[in-house]
């Protein structure tokens, strides 16, 4: 067994610790001292500390699950590297490719596993089409398009969503990163992007959307978008020259052949936030390879800043290697 802290009880924080069991048991908190803190804690039987040092400092606790503000991962990444403690970060890693550069560097020089917190790689119909490209079932790839949206625009009242340092480009923060670590995950790192934000009132809540050109360093091209004000959405579609391969959701493929009807497969739901943390789990555990592969961690946050960039100045921007 794991002993863990997790780092924020938000909405996030709390699924997380409800998601967790098996090789992996949180035991400490790291959160403000509140009457509503205190109540998951105790029913969680989680001890509550202000701050992250009794944490950082107890040998018994062997790893750390960050589900704080983004701008807080880097330096929370490096206390906790320096620590000793193997390291869960939710995604986004961080807001500049500088930073992921920093903290992967900083893990692995301490010689601790660290993994990211994108979840949708593990939905039974995302596995199932990374499945069928490496089998080359679609052929030789051409193409991918991806969305992923919600309704946080009715949702939201403050926070991190609302404010631009924690949260630029609209929506790419919250549900867009989504999207292009999907098409990261499947074609690769992103060579040049071409992005456009769209704002609506009424302001402040977050009526916008996201478009974005995509081209792979593999010579492959890609649209991606993502919306902040309409029903929970999340599509990925891989497109080659045998076959294409359209995700619908969490449990729905739909494969299409020349010359043959769609074929729907459909998949039992499982529990994406318990499988990612059971991932991380065995890498600390057993020195099991990270589900995600320390390239393509860097890759997406190599494409979210120039995507964040392109938004802003509205010029394609050419990303570096991972």
């Amino acid at each position: 067994m794991i002993e863990a802290a997790i780092f924020g009880l938000g909405r996030w924080g709390r699924s997380l610790v409800e998601a967790a069991g098996g090789a992996l048991r949180f035991t400490h908190a790291v959160e403000p001292d509140t009457v509503g803190a205190q109540a998951f804690a105790a029913r969680h039987g989680l001890a509550l500390h202000a701050g992250a040092e009794a944490v950082l400092a107890d040998p018994a606790i062997r790893a750390v699950v960050l589900a704080t503000p983004h701008s807080l991962h880097h330096q929370q990444v490096l206390a906790a590297a320096a620590a000793g403690k193997a390291v869960f970060c939710e995604k986004p890693l961080a807001l500049t490719a500088a930073d992921a550069r920093a903290m992967l560097t900083a893990c692995r020089a301490a010689g601790v596993p660290m993994a990211v917190g994108h979840n949708r790689r593990f939905w039974p119909a995302m596995r199932a089409l990374r499945a069928l490209i490496a089998d080359g079932a679609l052929g030789q790839l051409l193409h991918v398009e991806a969305h992923n949206s919600n309704l946080n625009s009715d949702a939201v009242t403050g926070g991190w969503r609302l404010a631009p340092g924690e949260s630029p480009a609209g929506g790419m923060t919250g549900a867009g990163l989504h999207a292009l670590d999907a098409c990261i995950g499947l074609f690769g790192p992103v060579r040049r992007v071409t992005a456009r934000l769209l704002t609506h009132p009424p302001v402040p809540a977050p009526r916008d959307s996201v478009s974005v050109l995509l081209e792979f360093a593999n010579g492959t091209s890609g649209l991606m978008a993502t919306i902040r004000a309409t029903p929970l959405f999340l599509r990925v579609h891989a497109f080659g020259t045998l076959a294409s391969a359209e995700v619908l959701g969490e449990t729905e493929l739909v494969l299409r052949r020349a010359g043959a009807p769609p074929e729907t497969r459909r998949f039992a739901p499982e529990d994406a936030l318990r499988a990612e943390l059971d991932a991380f789990a065995a890498q600390v555990e057993t020195g099991a390879p990270p589900a995600i592969a320390e390239r393509d961690i860097l890759a997406t946050v190599l494409g979210f800043e120039a995507v964040v960039r392109s938004a802003e100045t509205g010029t394609t921007i050419d990303c570096d290697a991972p």
